[in-house]
């Protein structure tokens, strides 16, 4: 049985995401599990996601850190209320709050892993600390605080086509 991610659940009109939306054929497309306690994503970047020769530009590792620590918000929070993940209305966050910290340059010629915590679930306010590691070494460390889209934007009420 094939695990499905934390993207895979989203509604079409939440899957529009550059970072994590499966229908942007443009974006990363990252893909989120559990892994235990914690929340699992790998990439690999390509050749054009450079800062300077052999490195990966810092937007990407922003970008990577802010999309996997939503999803692993949005996944904590059907935890939390004991719902699965296809259930509606969907429950999506956007980011309030983004820290990164670059700890050490990060070499592009690996495949990046990011690993998540979450340490607080608090109403519709979830915050997250993220890893990004590569060949063994955390080279960012970011905390996101997200909170769950209002109700009144009417999306992720939808099934996926």
């Amino acid at each position: 049985m094939e695990i499905k991610a934390f993207q895979d659940y989203y509604p079409d009109d939440l899957a529009q995401c550059y970072g994590c939306g499966y229908l942007n054929p443009h974006g990363y497309q990252i893909k989120s599990y559990w892994d235990g306690e914690e929340s699992i994503s790998h990439f690999r970047p390509k050749p054009y996601h450079t800062a300077v020769p052999g490195y990966v530009y810092g937007g990407l590792i922003a970008s990577l850190i802010d999309c996997h620590s939503t999803g692993t918000a949005a996944a904590a929070k059907y935890k939390e209320e004991n719902r699965s993940m296809d259930s509606l209305p969907a429950i999506r966050f956007l980011t309030a709050s983004l820290k990164v910290d670059y700890l050490k340059p990060t070499p592009i010629d690996t495949v990046l892993e990011l690993r998540a915590t979450v340490k607080e679930v608090k109403g519709r306010k979830v915050i997250v600390e993220t890893r990004l590691i590569a060949k063994g070494e955390i080279c960012a460390r970011g905390e996101v605080i997200t909170v769950q889209i209002p109700e009144g934007m009417k999306i992720g009420t939808t099934k996926k086509k």
